[in-house]
């Protein structure tokens, strides 16, 4: 396929979870257009994920007061916004847009193509997120794209003790998993194996995070809260395995290619679950607080045997 020149900029706001799952968008279009810029209008504590792991060679802050205008009818649009709009051959959003106002005033700014992406899949229909935001993409002849959003940053640091990546909080409580399941289930995992662990927080965990390793062997575990995400996906890269709620955390883990275990509240796992193969969904049909610590750590130590014992 003849390499386009010029710029493509993807406007993706959205979550954790929502940006990593935009991500085989991304290497698609840095695959198929590997010598044009590719560029990301987004949150860039977020969106630098991408920077960072070679997908794309810049990042704009969709936060800018310059942006007010094109997100309203008859809008004053900034001439600054307009000509930076100007400067890309391609231009695909999965904003949330319902009456098209934000596409009619960037439309207005450039002579771009400018592809319409969906801000969130249908959850009426059992298709998984990363193919739903792939299909935007057909308008540019790519088809049958990677689904499975990978990430791979370099210079990650190396433990050299077996680590395990806990991450036991969500942005929405009735997602998590109850605090003393948790406790038990850390507990068993000092008792049963020479694993040390990693515990992952940000601001929605709160003390969360601090509370669990209280009773924990302080030389067995460490606490990281708050870490700029490519800081975070770098050390994750190199732990033994994961285990989360239904997290964009979860979906970070999975992406950078930890094998875990995502505790699936009522969110459709159809269209949410990790797309990786290495990781497995627990759930219970009376909810979360079912669900005992004894099988997350059978499953938990089924997968990591299974997948230090498969050839690399």
């Amino acid at each position: 396929m003849t390499q386009p020149k010029g710029k493509i900029l993807v406007i993706r706001g959205g979550a954790i979870g929502d940006f990593i799952l935009t991500l085989p968008v991304l290497a698609a279009l840095r695959q198929h257009f590997p010598h044009t810029h590719l560029e990301v209008l987004g949150y860039p504590h977020i969106a630098t994920l991408a920077q960072h792991g070679g997908l794309v060679d810049g990042v704009r802050p969709i936060e800018s007061r310059a942006l007010a205008g094109f997100f309203a009818d008859f809008g004053e649009l900034d001439d600054a916004m307009g000509s930076y709009f100007a400067g890309f051959q391609i231009i695909i959003s999965y904003l949330y847009d319902p009456t098209g106002t934000f596409a009619e005033n960037v439309r207005a700014c450039t002579r771009a193509q400018f592809i319409q992406g969906p801000h969130r899949p249908d959850e009426t229909q059992p298709v998984h997120a990363t193919e739903v935001f792939l299909r935007p993409l057909e308008r540019l002849a790519i088809f049958g794209a990677d689904p499975v959003p990978r990430l791979n940053l370099p210079d990650a640091p190396v433990s050299v003790t077996p680590q395990l990546a806990v991450h036991p909080g969500s942005g929405s409580e009735k997602k998590n998993w109850p605090a003393p399941q948790w406790a038990a289930f850390l507990n068993q995992i000092m008792s049963c194996t020479d694993w040390n662990v990693l515990l992952i927080g940000g601001e929605a965990e709160g003390l969360r995070v601090a509370e669990l390793a209280v009773p924990l062997p302080s030389s067995r575990v460490t606490v990281l809260q708050n870490q700029p995400l490519p800081k975070l996906a770098r050390t994750l890269q190199h732990c033994i395995g994961f285990v989360g709620h239904d997290s964009g955390i979860t979906h970070l883990a999975a992406a950078v290619g930890l094998s875990g275990v995502a505790l699936w509240g009522d969110t459709n796992h159809a269209i949410w679950q990790p797309r990786s193969p290495s990781f497995h969904g627990l759930s219970k049909a009376d909810g979360l607080a079912s669900l005992a610590p004894e099988t997350v750590f059978k499953v938990l130590r089924n997968l990591l045997v299974l997948r230090s014992s498969s050839p690399s």
